[in-house]
């Protein structure tokens, strides 16, 4: 990076950081204010949880996703307008008005001690992992760009985000949330409009997305119904309404977030509003990454985006055969190049047959290309299983290679910035989320319960950093997972969702269930998922709607076998 980028990257962050700082200064140091701050309005409780979803993962991973993969990953989220309103018909109003710290509270009062601690802990390990993932993924940058050392790039971001959580609270957290969105939102529309500058003067927008149409990227929906497939509108609407029914129902660090609104139409608005500008925001980071792909179409690419994979096998016996794979590569994408040109010009013309003539010819030379390009991967693969290590892939680097190669001075730092802010955001609420759910449903709850409200208080920031500790140190062995992170992070959130949905579902509707068969039902709904997350092929999302089912279906089932036996004795 240049200096002007340098300018715009650190004066960004340290703008935003001593902002949130600076907000909170005149907030009552009092344990109510540093968990839950009732004086939010809806936007922005609505950005703050927008905030919270856009960590740098989605801005990291989900361009290479619709690189690699077309718009398909949108159907994801189909299911999230629905989920909003029910939760805010439903669960809003009983959170304000039980005037709950945190969403785990309410489950005592209607069941037991021991499923407010299970949900508890499910949450703790789960929010917990996926904090050390906020962290990972701008470190991932930084270390590849600069050649850092990731451990201590792992943890310096994290330290960034500890300290404006620890003096400022949940109010800092919202606040500087506000300022990171209008941050990410700038840097996103800069990229797409650079974008669009560098690509040939006859290519337009509308140009763009019709070559991206014709090269099968614009997927958007897909009817099939596959309980393997990863993406179709089914796995979305299903699927996708009860990850987002648990995820801003029951999950601390959405919770937490419309719990400081005004009243309850404030919280509502707030998640509607998220829930509503969700779409189109990941539909535009998306068709961003497609056109980074038709960008490639008239740019040669390199055989493989991960240049610190790459650096490693020209040092190996396979340099020789891998540089030959690279010119092959070059050459097969230069004709691809011509045939883009030949499809463009066709799409100019009425005549069908010309463009299905040429829509077969470029997809002829891009499958040469793509098996060319597997086989560099193979090499790649071949020798980290040498050294043991997982699979390499570059779906994360996709984007983020376009932007270093790519992009003028000035514009790279604005996106650096970008993703460090998604992180900070993302990061911040998390640690927020652990430590206040520590605090009130483990450490006041169990350990201390006559503690003083100045004890309490401290305790809450000793815990936040404790949890920014506990996901950089989570962060260090993030290395290890492989594949795209946006999917990695989706399917940690999908193994712990549907079992804690289905427990606040139960309490909810099922009033004839006790405390200890959804404890029971919740137990073996969670040992199940693991076990179709490890010995199954089936999709991720539809582990929330298994997980869920089976703790209403079996959690049902016990009590009515306890009352017919009641009734059977009597």
């Amino acid at each position: 990076m240049q200096l002007l980028d340098w300018i715009v990257l650190v004066s960004t962050i340290a703008f935003i950081t001593i902002y949130g700082i600076w907000k909170s200064r005149k907030e009552k140091h009092d344990i109510e204010s540093y968990l839950v701050s009732k004086k939010m309005n809806w936007w922005t409780i609505g950005l703050s949880i927008a905030a919270t979803q856009a960590s740098a993962i989605t801005f990291l991973s989900t361009p290479g996703q619709g690189f690699s993969d077309g718009m398909r990953f949108i159907q994801f989220y189909f299911g999230l307008p629905l989920a909003v309103i029910v939760l805010s018909i439903t669960f809003v109003p009983i959170f304000q008005r039980l005037k709950v710290y945190t969403a785990y509270e309410f489950l005592e009062g209607r069941f037991d001690l021991k499923t407010r601690t299970l949900c508890t802990f499910l949450f703790l390990t789960q929010r917990g992992l996926a904090a050390g993932l906020t962290i990972y993924a701008p470190s991932l940058i930084l270390s590849i760009i600069f050649g850092w050392d990731i451990f201590w790039t792992n943890f310096s971001i994290g330290m960034v985000v500890i300290i404006y959580t620890y003096f400022g609270g949940t109010t800092a957290v919202s606040e500087t949330q506000k300022q990171q969105m209008a941050v990410i939102f700038l840097g996103m529309i800069t990229a797409g409009v650079m974008l669009m500058q560098l690509l040939p003067d006859h290519i337009g927008f509308g140009k763009a997305v019709s070559l991206a149409g014709k090269m099968g990227k614009l997927n958007v929906i897909d009817f099939t119904f596959d309980w393997n497939s990863r993406y179709n509108i089914w796995s979305g609407l299903i699927g996708g309404f009860f990850v987002s029914m648990s995820y801003f129902g029951t999950d601390q660090s959405q919770v937490q977030r419309y719990l400081g609104g005004k009243t309850t139409a404030e919280s509502r608005l707030g998640l509607i509003f998220n829930g509503f500008i969700k779409i189109p925001m990941q539909f535009f980071i998306l068709l961003l990454g497609t056109l980074v792909f038709v960008f490639y179409q008239f740019n040669t690419p390199p055989i493989f985006f991960n240049q610190v994979e790459v650096g490693k096998i020209y040092q190996t016996a396979d340099s020789l055969k891998f540089r030959q794979l690279e010119a092959q590569y070059s050459e097969i994408v230069s004709q691809k190049t011509a045939k883009v040109a030949e499809l463009s010009d066709a799409m100019d013309t009425d005549s069908e047959s010309l463009i299905a003539e040429k829509q077969q010819s470029f997809q002829e030379v891009e499958a040469q290309a793509q098996s060319v390009r597997k086989e560099a991967i193979a090499l790649i693969h071949q020798n980290n299983e040498k050294e043991g290590k997982p699979k390499a892939t570059d779906t994360n680097y996709i984007f983020l290679s376009f932007v270093i190669n790519h992009l003028p001075a000035g514009v790279i730092g604005l996106l650096i910035a970008v993703i460090f802010c998604a992180s900070m955001s993302a990061t911040a609420s998390e640690l927020n989320a652990l430590a206040s759910t520590f605090v009130v449903d483990v450490y006041k709850r169990i350990i201390k319960k006559d503690g003083s409200g100045t004890h309490y208080l401290n305790v809450s920031k000793i815990s936040n950093i404790a949890w920014g500790l506990y996901a950089i140190l989570f962060a260090e062995f993030a290395g290890a997972l492989s594949g795209s992170l946006i999917e990695a992070v989706n399917i940690l959130g999908s193994l712990f969702y549907g079992t804690i949905l289905g427990i606040f579902l139960t309490a909810f509707y099922l009033k004839f269930v006790k405390g200890t068969a959804v404890f029971v039902a919740a137990i073996l709904a969670e040992i199940t998922i693991i076990y179709c997350w490890q010995y199954t092929n089936i999709f991720f999302l539809w582990y929330n709607v298994i997980g869920c089912g089976l703790v209403l279906g079996i959690s049902a089932l016990l009590s009515l076998k306890d009352i017919n036996l009641t009734k059977t004795v009597s």
